[in-house]
């Protein structure tokens, strides 16, 4: 601030003596900015002074380009309008771009409240990478969000997989002691195959888990993860009042933190709508509202198709599980679950073994090898000796006779046909 008196000259001097503001920030020994600023307080508008610019003569060109193309690449213009004569730098040009590309318009949304046990939204979530002896996983947290009440259930996986999504449903009604009627998805792969437009066509496992647990799942529109923002909060909420410094010794430690986490956390929190009661309280009221669990819980395992070769072992998610030897060259089933891989053939479970997040292992059950060993391993010398004294046993197997003139094993029959090729006549020719 300058004093009146002074605000005074440099009034009296633009007005009446029409000096500049650089004539006046000189005589009066004031600052230029500080003399604008006075006569911009006082009604006079502040001159905008810019040089002309070589991009000039092609602005109308780019305000053309983007009223009938607003998505058009700023790298793709710079090359239309070098090719026109422009020989600005593409950094310039690109600042240039985002100020004078149209602005999408702001949209309004509306506040939506739901009946209790009406919905409930599902996402997930990615939360870094974890070393799993040679392996890396991704570790994903699977998030379900009762839409009234705001209650959460969060439990992480190393995938996200089909029986990961699976197991996520399964746990989170057992949590909230009842089932939404309808659930909001994204367009993921576990639940959408292939949508165009509103036709869509159902992943057919998620449809069974939907009609076992009698909800509707309902997929979001497009690009559109704000009519779920429930759960998309909830992800922001648990990255920032969980996550940070968060240390634990397995998934099991893990998923038990994440449990207390949504009771004692999330759930001590006011209700949004209702700040009377908090989270849990107002769970507790939705309970007696939601469609009731089915007698036996959804199987949430995931059906791969393998193929045995000649070693009694099947590939499932990079690891080696064991089988019996005697179901070597054919196709089994593998059926996983987060925690256990079951191999069946046909009907009948062959082999059952818990699931490794490694890779490159061999996961084997001792009553698959050893009878293999045993069948390959020769008995002692000795041993067929006495078999053969006692009268049992298998015989010993006899050499082959051999025809006269026939070729010993592993030599070629020319080395046998030489000598009579090259023996010498005798009395001449025949």
């Amino acid at each position: 601030m300058i004093p009146e008196e002074l605000e005074q000259k440099v009034l009296r001097h633009h007005f009446v003596e029409k000096w500049l503001v650089g004539t006046i920030a000189r005589q009066l020994g004031l600052h230029h900015g500080t003399v604008t600023r006075v006569l911009v307080d006082h009604g006079v508008s502040k001159p905008i002074l810019r040089r002309p610019r070589m991009i000039d003569p092609f602005l109308p060109f780019l305000h053309e380009q983007l009223e009938a193309y607003p998505t058009l690449p700023a790298s793709r213009l710079y090359q239309m309008v070098v090719e026109r004569g422009d020989p600005g730098k593409p950094d310039h040009f690109r600042s240039i771009v985002a100020r004078i590309r149209p602005k999408k318009p702001a949209e309004a949304f509306l506040r939506i409240r739901t009946l209790p046990g009406e919905e409930a939204q599902v996402d997930g979530a990615h939360f870094g990478k974890v070393q799993i002896g040679r392996a890396t996983r991704q570790l994903s947290a699977f998030v379900i969000v009762l839409s009234h009440s705001r209650m959460p259930f969060v439990r992480f996986f190393y995938d996200q997989r089909m029986a990961s999504f699976l197991a996520g449903h399964v746990e989170a009604w057992e949590f909230f002691g009842g089932v939404a009627r309808r659930a909001l998805y994204d367009n993921l792969k576990s639940v959408v195959l292939e949508r165009r437009g509103d036709a869509i066509r159902f992943h057919p496992t998620a449809l069974e888990l939907a009609a076992h647990y009698r909800y509707e799942p309902r997929p979001v529109a497009v690009a559109r993860g704000d009519e779920k923002g429930r759960t998309e909060r909830m992800i922001l909420y648990l990255r920032t009042s969980f996550w940070p410094a968060r240390t634990y010794d397995d998934l099991a430690d893990l998923n038990a933190q994440v449990r207390r986490w949504c009771l004692e956390i999330a759930g001590a929190r006011k209700h949004p709508d209702d700040d009377t009661q908090t989270v849990a309280e107002a769970w507790q009221d939705e309970r007696a509202r939601l469609l009731p669990l089915p007698d036996d819980p959804f199987p949430a395992v995931e059906r791969v198709e393998v193929k045995v070769g000649k070693q009694p072992y099947v590939r499932f998610d990079r690891n080696d599980y064991s089988v019996p030897h005697d179901r070597i060259r054919r196709g089994l089933t593998v059926w996983a679950s987060p925690e256990r891989v079951r191999v069946a053939d046909g009907e009948d479970i062959v082999a059952e073994h818990d699931r490794s997040f490694d890779k490159g292992q061999q996961i084997e059950d001792p009553a698959h090898i050893e009878p293999l060993v045993a069948a390959k391993s020769p008995a002692p010398r000795g041993a067929r000796i006495r078999d053969a004294a006692r009268g049992g046993g298998a015989p010993r197997p006899q050499p082959r006779q051999r025809r006269c003139g026939a070729a010993p094993s592993r030599r070629h029959l020319g080395s046998r046909r030489g000598p009579f090729l090259r023996r010498p006549r005798r009395g001449g020719s025949r």
